[in-house]
């Protein structure tokens, strides 16, 4: 590569749990920058999440970040031609891949979900990775078989 590495950007501290983490989240659940919207969702949707769990000890952000480490995929398959034929082959996920793509995957199925509105999705669909069901769980669950099962392949990782 000719070029230098780009910097990575720092990405500040949401207002209200000033923590990065939210703020990351929020990014991956924002369309044409409308991040105040985005911010809308997500703390309704904690508010609903502690209206529905109330009899849980945790709080609302606890019970997110314990529900996105359990849809957080450790390995992954990636492609790769070898001689004509193509394999799977497992890798292990970087960690700040491995925040992304839980990320991404929460997002992905609140939005699947049926209900009325975007921050009733998420809830619901955090409340399922907290009790380890639903379409984000699943597909980790997913990742983890294939892996598993291209395990011979793994001496073709680069």
């Amino acid at each position: 590569m000719r070029k230098a590495k780009p910097k990575k950007r720092v990405i500040l501290p949401d207002p209200v749990f000033n923590d990065q983490k939210v703020s990351k989240f929020v990014n991956h659940l924002m369309y044409s920058g409308k991040k105040t919207i985005s911010y809308e969702i997500f703390y309704n949707s904690l508010n609903i999440v502690k209206e529905k769990m109330a009899k849980e000890e945790k709080t609302p952000l606890e019970i997110w970040k314990q529900a996105l480490d359990n849809i957080t995929p450790q390995v992954e398959v990636k492609s790769r031609r070898i001689g004509g034929a193509t394999f799977q082959v497992p890798t292990e996920i970087r960690p700040d891949r491995k925040e992304s793509v839980s990320m991404k995957n929460m997002i992905q199925f609140a939005r699947k979900r049926s209900g009325k509105s975007m921050a009733e999705r998420l809830a619901a669909e955090i409340m399922d990775a907290y009790n380890n069901q639903g379409g984000a769980f699943k597909r980790k669950e997913d990742m983890h078989r294939m892996a598993e099962a291209n395990r011979a392949f793994a001496h073709f990782r680069f």
